[in-house]
């Protein structure tokens, strides 16, 4: 092996998060980045490459439910903070997600026919053997993604806008969203590259450690007097979120889980292809000399959500996050264990994430 394709090789090895054995033989290795930040936005921990460029999907929906609610959408029609739940959603399209995602869509005087994102296969297995049953087919309002196009629609609305083409990227309302979100991640708009999401529509990609910066002011806007509008906002947003955990994922699901166990302390949404955004608020770590809240960003290379949420969960642990008791209400998402068909556990998942902690702090 050549100098650089061994330093290569080492520089992927240190960013092995996690190891999938079945019986003792290694299966799988999966590369893995962290970036903790304090409530200044500076780095604390790292793990792999924390400025990796990355596409944070739906973890960047409560930046994009911000957009929504600051052109007074919500407001104007009537949405309560159920609703705004739902805006930050990637839910699991079940009977109360459709519900609410509909009547979001009547409160904003609009149909169905008005979303532009399709119908897909729920992300519940348990809901999916339910519409094979019944041969059900379904419609755009049962996107895990209705309910931000429900929100983005009156948005369209309450800028007296139309709704047509309200997700294509030229849309005065996403023009608004790519300056929230650049705002928020404390970038300039040149610096945010975006793409076409899975819901169709635009996602950005920016540095990791810019998706724990806006998770952080998720949860440091998380206070009994904001000390600006858009502080209020944000506020308002990770109350949401935190009291309607249900509505963000649904059963079973990790963001439903999390913030359940956290009770109002933590706010965190998953994005597709590995990526999970945390906020943490003061006084709800253990972390040396920090006294503010902290914002925690994951990218799993592989995109492997079951070794997403298993880090997630090992960084709760090691960030000393919440209670003891808490984080053990997450405990069947630390070490998930390889089953066979016929329920026989035949192999193991080790989480190894040591975080660095940076010389500066």
């Amino acid at each position: 092996m050549e100098p650089n394709d061994m330093n290569d090789a080492l520089a992927l090895q240190a960013q092995v998060a996690a190891t999938s054995y079945r019986g003792p033989a290694v299966e799988n290795r999966h590369f893995a980045h962290v970036a903790v930040v304090d409530g200044a936005g500076r780095l604390l921990y790292s793990f792999g490459d924390p400025h990796r460029l990355t596409l944070p999907r739906s973890a960047v929906k409560p930046a994009q439910a911000l957009a929504v609610l600051e052109t007074g959408a919500l407001e104007r029609f009537g949405f309560d903070e159920a609703d705004l739940a739902l805006m930050c959603a990637s839910h699991s399209s079940e009977e109360r997600h459709i519900e609410r995602a509909r009547a979001m869509l009547a409160k904003a005087h609009v149909s169905e026919r008005d979303l532009r994102c399709g119908g897909h296969p729920p992300i519940s297995d348990e809901v999916w053997r339910s519409w094979i049953k019944r041969d059900f087919t379904p419609t755009p309002a049962c996107s895990n993604c209705s309910g931000k196009h429900a929100g983005m629609l009156a948005a369209a609305l309450a800028m007296g806008q139309s709704t047509k083409d309200y997700e294509r990227p030229e849309h005065p309302l996403q023009r608004q969203v790519k300056r929230t979100l650049a705002e928020l991640v404390d970038l300039n708009e040149a610096d945010v590259t975006w793409g076409i999401d899975g819901c169709n529509l635009p996602t950005p990609s920016f540095a990791l450690d810019r998706l724990a910066r806006l998770f952080m002011k998720l949860a440091a806007a998380d206070l009994p007097s904001a000390t600006s509008p858009r502080e209020a906002a944000l506020s308002r947003i990770c109350r949401a979120m935190t009291a309607y955990p249900e509505l963000v994922a649904g059963n079973g699901r990790y963001c439903t889980a999390l913030m359940s166990a956290f009770e109002g302390s933590v706010v965190g949404k998953v994005g597709a292809e590995g990526s999970y955004g945390l906020g943490v608020r003061a006084g709800a770590h253990a972390i040396d000399g920090v006294v503010g809240p902290i914002g925690l960003a994951v990218k799993v290379e592989d995109g492997n959500g079951a070794i997403l949420t298993a880090i997630v969960t090992e960084l709760l642990h090691q960030l000393g996050i919440g209670t003891p008791e808490q984080r053990a209400r997450l405990d069947a998402f630390r070490a998930p264990t390889i089953k066979n068909t016929v329920g026989l556990e035949v192999g193991r998942i080790e989480i190894t994430v040591p975080l660095a902690r940076q010389p500066n702090r």
